[in-house]
């Protein structure tokens, strides 16, 4: 049943074409543009060796937070969550289904992206293992904040502040520009945020070749722990 729901749930997010913009489209074409044209200062070395890691964070919180809090703020709205807690099919395992299908698309997208980077001359370095314990917990962290947003707030609200928060951690959150750009106070709080610490952390291992980055996953594995209790506590089906 598992199986069969997350299949479900990958196809008719591949169907949806504004889930595919948000989660293809926007961060291919923004690592098209930056790497190619000098609009932000990334410091030394090639831009895209700085951005890539960026870009897969950024891939990652569009999947795992502003796409499924969206998608699952409007089957809430219609009813559709209320239909599938009444069937066959356990509420944790609907949950486990929605994961999968997050992970599935997670994967198509880091493939996507790690090909155009090669193409525009990425160099990643470092131990893959990292990568994937970083981009495995800020899946977790972003999927407890997206659900929480999805089962607490009406649907239209829920849209409207998934893809403000996007925007906002797109800017400040350390994915494009440099959090050393942002004065110092404001870059201590910027760094406590998910998608700071994700970017951080792979660019750390990706562009600097550094060991576990174990502050970035300390941050992440909080959001983590924050994000899943408050959205178990306090998810609305109805």
């Amino acid at each position: 049943m598992i199986r069969a729901q997350a299949l479900l749930e990958t196809k008719m997010l591949l169907r949806n074409g504004e889930q595919l913009l948000l989660t293809v489209v926007i961060p291919t074409l923004l690592l098209v543009l930056f790497s190619a044209v000098d609009i932000v200062d990334t410091g030394k070395g090639k831009s895209v060796d700085f951005l890539a890691p960026g870009i897969l964070a950024l891939a990652v919180m569009s999947t795992a937070f502003t796409g499924q809090a969206i998608a699952t703020g409007f089957e809430r709205r219609y009813g559709v969550l209320k239909r599938l807690g009444a069937s066959p099919l356990p509420r944790w395992a609907l949950m486990t289904a929605k994961t999968c299908s997050v992970l599935v698309t997670e994967v198509l997208q880091i493939v996507l992206l790690t090909v155009v980077a090669f193409a525009l001359g990425w160099s990643p370095h470092g131990n893959p293992v990292w990568v994937v314990l970083l981009l495995v917990l800020g899946t977790a962290a972003f999927s407890g904040l997206g659900l929480l947003m999805a089962g607490t707030l009406k649907a239209e609200a829920t849209l409207a502040a998934a893809n403000l928060v996007f925007l906002l951690l797109l800017v400040g959150g350390g994915v494009i520009v440099p959090l050393e750009k942002f004065p110092g106070a404001v870059q201590s709080v910027l760094q406590l945020l998910p998608i700071s610490a994700l970017s951080d952390g792979l660019r750390d291992v990706l562009q600097h070749g550094a060991g576990l980055p174990l502050a970035d996953l300390g941050i992440l594995a909080v959001w983590t722990v924050l994000g899943l209790g408050a959205a178990a506590k306090f998810f609305r089906w109805e």
